[in-house]
């Protein structure tokens, strides 16, 4: 994970704002800075913002979603910050308070909102998501609502990691419905499938397996939280997807001593890897009625072992970013010491380098700067 500092402006002074031009072309301007706060807003000033894969998506091919990105636009979702000035109404939060941003603002009035599901509002307005500006700027306005406030042990790096460890904490509470003393598969061992291992392991899971293709990042895993790890199989010449998806099933199984019924049973799996061939993995491993969920956004269509859903009654799950309370239970976990992210971050980088911060996120690998310095 990568994150890049920015200093402390002021209400009504310019501001000076990352945007995106076209395929790897990032441009550092000055822009006009947010208004005075509504009633129930704030203004903050964003410290850090953590890079994650949609914001390399973007960098990389300048897409959103299908389309071409129409016009340039400020990157940033993952940040914490700082306030600076607050809205008349807003009794909970002062200037000064240090802050994880939620990037999201429903509508509050549709369906989907009024039943709890703000995630899924039709009117959504996502930082730096359908060419709307993101938390790459010197201020940044949203409701007090989507600012939580962070404790003394909390530090603003930290805070920027909030955000993906709100999809984990989703993902394993909301979505999987994780039992006490469960055994858990996370296919693919980047940032999101790291915290979800952490929430697994916070509230109480038995065992927590770990598959990747790469033994570097299974190494971290194992350090991390892991209980077990698995190196992917190789496929064999000429091997369809579906016969090498059974078969590694089956050396998952044997290697690991998982079992179909019992203690040593599979109650969860959860892919972050969105890759095809773990889909269908994962589903061969889990135990009759298993919950699988979907975290990974991969390609659009895929082939999913049916059968095996309907005869083994498998739940099939979707997860899409997070909702109520998330964020709250993300901060409490790390606030009492059951969720390490200072391991998470990689590197850090100056607000003006903010461009090296995403070619060290292409390459995988970067020279950390050190300590980055407010300037």
């Amino acid at each position: 994970m990568t994150t890049v500092l920015r200093n402390l402006p002021k209400v009504g002074e310019d501001i000076s704002a990352w945007k995106i031009i076209d395929v790897e072309r990032l441009e550092l301007e000055k822009r006009k800075g947010p208004t005075l706060p509504e009633p129930y807003e704030v203004v903050v000033a964003p410290q850090w913002n953590g890079l994650c894969g949609s914001d390399m998506h973007i960098y990389l091919t300048a897409m959103l979603g299908e389309e071409k990105m129409k016009a340039p636009f400020v990157l940033g979702h993952e940040a914490s910050g700082i306030v600076v000035e607050v809205g008349t109404g807003v009794i909970t939060l002062k200037a000064g308070d240090k802050i994880a941003l939620e990037p999201g603002e429903g509508c509050g009035r549709c369906e989907d909102c009024k039943k709890g599901a703000y995630n899924h509002c039709e009117n959504m307005k996502f930082a730096a998501a359908d060419g709307r500006n993101g938390t790459l700027q010197g201020l940044y306005k949203l409701p007090v609502d989507l600012c939580y406030k962070l404790p003394d042990n909390i530090s603003l790096e930290e805070g920027a990691l909030i955000e993906p460890l709100a999809v984990a904490v989703n993902a394993i509470t909301n979505i999987a419905n994780l039992p006490h003393s469960a055994n858990i598969v996370v296919f693919g061992a980047g940032p999101v499938g790291l915290l979800i291992m952490a929430v697994a392991k916070s509230l109480g899971a038995r065992r927590i397996i770990s598959v990747d293709v790469q033994q570097e990042r299974l190494e971290f895993a194992k350090s991390y939280v892991a209980t077990d790890i698995h190196l992917a199989s190789e496929s064999k010449k000429g091997e369809t997807k579906e016969e090498y998806s059974e078969r590694h099933a089956e050396i998952i199984r044997r290697n690991l001593g998982i079992t179909d019924r019992g203690l040593e049973a599979i109650d969860v799996v959860i892919d972050c890897s969105a890759a095809e061939v773990c889909m269908q993995t994962g589903l061969w491993i889990l135990k009759r009625k298993g919950t699988y969920v979907q975290v990974g956004c991969g390609p659009l269509y895929v082939k999913l072992p049916m059968r095996i859903i309907a005869d083994r009654e498998l739940t099939v799950k979707g997860c899409f970013r997070y909702g109520p309370g998330v964020y709250t239970m993300a901060i409490d976990l790390v606030s009492r010491g059951l969720i390490d992210l200072k391991s998470l971050i990689t590197h850090k980088y100056k607000w003006e380098d903010a461009v090296k911060a995403f070619e060290a996120t292409k390459a995988g690998k970067g020279e950390d700067v050190g300590p980055p310095l407010r300037g």
